[in-house]
């Protein structure tokens, strides 16, 4: 039996009449995402109609679901809120926090110790408030709850940006940070902008090469990483159909790298199928008794432009395998162009790694396909000529290849087998050499690929590809080989080339398990002791945030403008910091290192205006902070792509930044600052952006009548006597304003609760 079938049994008594009031209300044929969504709202049936992308909606999701890095955060805030349990399904995975290096044992063992008291955290708080706890080496999140908790028409949030993974069967699932979660966890409904929507018609199928991954690869290239912010993404079309279930994990799963809030495919036999096949016959057969519900409208789908604010098409059966990168996932290239865009752009050719697993990518079917060509490398007497890793979604997954020999086939072709866990697709990778900083080229079936990403070194070329091409190319050892047409040398010194890959969708003996690594929670949890001892450097309980003063702020010093990319990443460097996700103080001291200063082109490295010297980001605003001196951050566009991780914003909010300024914002960084108490902005005029001096001080004006829809003031006192006057917008509404005025949201939570 499914977990909390009983849950899922409810949601589907009510969704015929929610849709079917939505329906009326909206008085047209209605999307899934729109099926979905109405059958979620926090009042129960629509009575109103919301504007996409401009109604804020309460929702009320299903569940909630987190993982190690994100979640002692999440539960630190969860444990001031005064509530003794949970009020929907929630769960914690620890996956984060296992560094690759030699092998899955060892490294385990290694993160076991070296993280023990962080597990041990995360297991008691779990323990404490009926949370489920995956244990270290279960598996990755995201591939996890698909094969345990997803269900199609369900909605759901996570502290990941990768949560939208279970939109490949059929979920609204949706990234968030940990304040968002703190709230659902305690029985308050989760605000979201209705969204706008885009549709995405798949017409042909995928053949030989071309994988799901390469779906999302173009789409990547058409859109752009900010392309569908304030969207969701809707698959739909004979193409939809055709694919697996974790195929289309994989599309909706890098759907957070063009920025759209989710992804999501409609119901249909691939879903089943992977339902059953996983165990889950209770909620195949109750999605079946609704499942005209859980597609959109026929009428949707036979003209999408009427229904779509955006509609793109793509043939699938002319789709070619693309690399995306580097350093940026959407930076889309066809294989068969490779070879020119390498040279163009004079791209290191020789690959050093190959590297299969991540959240996106690890799926049994995933990991039978890359065998395939492994095996065939085998077979045709090569060997690889890049260093080659595999990391398995899950200890199911692992389990089960293992049974059907192809970890096997991996290993005879000198791949490392890692722990089931993230490693080296979230920078938890100790890579020999890397400290060198050498510019080389590796290639994964990962999602992102910023600077410093996997190895910590800013000239690593990162390049995303499916799992099937990693394999290829790893066996070929160069960034230009196509298997579509290029042959290799063998051992005897032939010329071979390799065939398509094959394989299957889901083991035809079945998914099997010994341990899965499933801890419950104690039906009673009130006798469970969390201890967080005064010294860790691991985990500090949380203080609050003080409450707005309830003036206009005067005087903030420039902390930093940032030029160009700054993703979470660059505000809150995950990697070595990861073991700090507990600590807001220490953790900290990685605010903003990786933004580029406008001002010398340089990484943490700005000027303290109190003494004149250029310093660490961290450390020149701690002594702003401890002078009880504000200041600002400035940015450039879709600043805070990237991760879900709320440390981007309560680093600043904790070390004493008031304001972000921005041309724009990637959504949910932007809720997170909401969130934490701290001002979001953005630019009238983005050529403002231009006006702001390194030695600035700066006033907001208008906080004291601080409306929706009303425009702040910014005013740029210059060193040299002076001043600019400029308008900024901001997407406050009325509650937000409070958690701005009350220092955070969770300050209100804490007290209604109390209360």
């Amino acid at each position: 039996m499914a977990f909390d079938i009983d849950m899922i049994e409810k949601v589907y008594a009510n969704f015929a009449s929610r849709v079917e009031a939505a329906r009326k209300v909206v008085g047209k044929p209605l999307t899934l995402t729109e099926k979905i969504l109405y059958a979620h709202l926090w009042d129960g049936e629509a009575t109103q109609t919301y504007e996409r992308g401009n109604s804020y909606v309460d929702f009320a999701p299903d569940r909630v679901a987190m993982q190690d890095a994100t979640a002692q955060m999440a539960l630190l805030q969860f444990m001031q809120a005064g509530r003794s349990k949970v009020a929907v399904p929630s769960t914690a995975h620890c996956d984060h926090l296992i560094q690759a290096k030699v092998g899955a044992e060892t490294d385990l063992n290694k993160a076991n110790t070296e993280s023990k008291e962080v597990f041990d955290f995360l297991g008691s708080v779990s323990n404490k408030y009926g949370i489920g706890f995956w244990k270290p080496g279960a598996g990755i999140i995201h591939q996890v709850v698909l094969e345990n908790y997803a269900f199609p028409g369900g909605m759901m949030i996570g502290t990941d940006s990768h949560t939208v993974n279970a939109g490949g069967l059929g979920m609204l699932a949706i990234g968030v940070g940990g304040a968002d979660a703190c709230d659902v966890m305690a029985g308050l409904p989760w605000e979201l902008k209705f969204p706008k929507l885009i549709g995405i018609k798949l017409t042909g199928k995928l053949s030989g090469w071309t994988a799901p991954k390469d779906v999302i690869l173009k789409v990547a290239g058409i859109l752009t990483v900010k392309g569908g912010t304030g969207a969701i993404v809707e698959y739909f079309g004979e193409g939809a159909t055709s694919m697996s279930c974790t195929g289309k994990g994989t599309i909706c799963n890098m759907g957070a790298e063009i920025g759209a809030t989710t992804s999501t495919f409609g119901y249909d036999e691939s879903m089943e199928r992977y339902l059953r096949s996983t165990g889950r016959n209770d909620v195949a057969d109750a999605a079946n008794r609704v499942k005209e519900h859980l597609t959109a409208d026929a009428e949707v789908y036979a003209n999408p432009e009427q229904y779509f604010d955006e509609v793109i098409e793509i043939n699938l059966s002319t789709l070619e395998p693309h690399l995306n990168g580097p350093f940026t996932p959407d930076l889309a290239t066809p294989v068969s162009k490779m070879k020119d865009a390498a040279a163009a752009n004079d791209w290191p050719l020789t690959v050093e790694w190959g590297l299969i697993g991540s959240c996106t990518n690890s799926s049994y079917e995933d990991l039978s396909r890359a065998a395939s060509i492994a095996r065939q490398a085998i077979e045709k007497q090569l060997g690889t000529k890049s260093s080659f890793g595999i990391n398995p979604g899950s200890e199911q997954v692992r389990y089960t290849a293992h049974r059907d020999g192809l970890l096997q086939t991996f290993e005879e072709l000198d791949a490392t087998i890692f722990t089931n866990a993230c490693g080296p697709c979230i920078g938890m990778w100790d890579r020999v050499g890397a400290e060198r900083q050498e510019r080389n080229t590796i290639v994964h079936s990962f999602n992102r690929n910023f600077a410093k990403r996997a190895d910590g070194n800013p000239n690593t070329c990162a390049f995303v590809a499916s799992p099937e091409m990693v394999a290829a190319i790893a066996i070929s050892g160069r960034l230009d080989f196509n298997p579509l047409t290029d042959t290799l040398t063998n051992a005897k010194g032939e010329q071979v080339m390799l065939d398509a890959p094959y394989g299957d969708e889901l083991p035809t003996k079945g998914f099997a398990v010994e341990d899965a690594g499933y801890q419950a929670p104690a039906a009673d949890g009130s006798g469970v002791e969390v201890i967080v001892s005064p010294t860790s450097h691991r985990l500090q309980l949380l203080e609050p945030f003080k409450e707005w003063e309830g003036t206009d702020l005067k005087g903030l010093k420039l902390l930093i403008k940032a030029k160009g990319k700054c993703t979470t990443d660059h505000i809150s460097m995950a990697g070595p910091w990861l073991k700090f996700r507990g600590h807001l103080d220490n953790i900290s001291n990685n605010m903003l290192i990786g933004a580029i200063n406008f001002y010398n082109e340089k990484t943490d490295n700005v000027k303290n205006q109190l003494t004149g010297e250029y310093g660490p980001v961290p450390a020149t605003q701690r002594e702003y902070k401890a002078a009880g001196i504000g200041s600002i951050v400035v940015g450039d566009e879709n600043y805070g792509e990237g991760s879900s991780r709320e440390h981007a914003a309560m680093e600043p909010r904790f070390l004493g930044v008031r304001a972000v300024l921005v041309k724009s914002f990637a959504r949910i960084h932007e809720t997170n600052l909401k969130k934490q108490g701290m001002l979001g902005l953005t630019f009238v005029d983005t050529a403002d952006y231009d006006k702001i001096q390194e030695d600035d001080n700066i006033d907001i004006n208008g906080l004291t009548t601080f409306t929706p829809g009303k425009p702040l003031e910014i005013v740029l006192n210059h060193a040299d006597g002076s001043v600019d006057k400029f308008n900024v917008n901001h997407t406050y509404n009325a509650q937000q304003i409070e958690w701005f005025k009350a220092g955070a949201a969770l300050n209100i939570i804490r007290k209604n609760i109390i209360a």
